[in-house]
């Protein structure tokens, strides 16, 4: 097996030099790096990921840790951050934290253990507290859709509550004020700021809110099916119906239809994330808008900026929600109901 003494022998360059160009952390001329990049490939060298990490103090590895590792949001969250640290020579390792204080404290715990530069973290049952610990040790992490006043700058959030205001306005202007709610589990701060944003989007147009108009699902296709069942069974009238996520609004357009109604005509629909699922149901899906792709990307170059040093990356740290008009909602006017 070719040794980087050999690499070095060959390419007529130092040791130092030869190390450089694997690292990719300090430029080198390009003439310089096509001689050492031709020497490794006739001597078929491979460099030590080990030896590497021991030699820069840098793994060139960076740590994710989602709530789950299946469904259209978090692929284009992960496919994101991957395609980013890709084009700048890092490598990602990838851990599921379900949304369990245990299971995610375990997630950070193997992460650290690889030996990852820093850490992406979508975590939703550590507390606060943990995390403003964490950065005490100065573990280097970024947060993804979480705030902590404590430690706002290593966190990129969406306007959650912005977004649950602007779902139900949409169907407040089309005339809709008969209305039902399927949110998230309200242990979710996400959820919760969703829901708040409804509510003051109900006040505001003088509606009062009744809580058997709301079912708490659990951001699966499952919940909004028991959604509808369960809003259907109160005896409430609804012409217009939010759901927390896409995922929930298909499966209640799947259950209501099954339950003989017809969208958008007797019932509207509108779900939040706007994931690629959201374009082929029937009627396609009036949603809100999570940029969680650009939210991932935005979370990868915290990374290269803070750990790698790449100080002309500029960061956004909040993301603003917008309204997605499609087929699924219509005025109030044109409904049977």
């Amino acid at each position: 097996m070719a040794t980087i003494y050999e690499v070095s022998k060959l390419a007529g360059v130092s040791l130092a030099t030869v190390s450089r160009v694997m690292n990719k952390n300090t430029p080198v001329r390009e003439s310089t790096r096509k001689k050492v990049e031709a020497a490794m490939a006739e001597l078929g060298y491979r460099p030590n990921s080990i030896a590497q990490s021991l030699a820069s103090s840098r793994s060139n590895s960076i740590g994710i840790l989602v709530s789950e590792l299946h469904g259209p949001f978090y692929g284009a969250m992960i496919s994101s951050i991957e395609a980013e640290f890709r084009t700048a020579g890092k490598h990602v390792i990838i851990a599921a934290g379900h949304s369990e204080e245990a299971t995610e404290r375990d997630g950070i715990e193997f992460l650290l253990s690889r030996n990852c530069d820093a850490l992406i973290l979508h975590v939703e049952a550590v507390s606060d507290e943990y995390l403003v610990q964490l950065k005490a040790k100065e573990i280097p992490f970024v947060l993804i859709n979480r705030q902590v006043p404590a430690i706002e700058g290593h966190c990129i959030s969406l306007n959650n509550k912005l977004g649950g205001y602007l779902a139900t306005q949409v169907l407040l202007k089309q005339g809709h004020r008969e209305l039902g709610y399927i949110s998230g589990p309200l242990w979710k701060a996400d959820a919760q700021d969703r829901y708040r944003g409804h509510k003051l989007a109900l006040q505001e147009a003088g509606i009062d809110w009744d809580e058997r108009r709301l079912f708490e699902g659990d951001f699966h296709e499952s919940g909004g099916s028991d959604g509808i069942k369960y809003l259907l069974g109160q005896g409430l009238a609804f012409t217009g119906l939010i759901c927390a996520n896409d995922e929930m609004a298909s499966g209640a357009m799947t259950e209501a239809r099954e339950q003989g109604l017809s969208i958008p005509q007797q019932l509207s629909i509108i779900g939040f994330d706007n994931v690629m699922l959201s374009h082929y149901t029937y009627p396609k899906l009036t949603t809100i808008d999570y940029p969680i792709a650009a939210m991932g990307q935005m979370a990868a170059r915290w990374v290269l900026k803070h750990i790698y040093q790449q100080q002309s990356l500029q960061l956004q740290l909040v993301f603003e929600p917008k309204v997605i008009e499609r087929d699924s909602c219509v005025s109030q006017s044109s409904t049977a109901r």
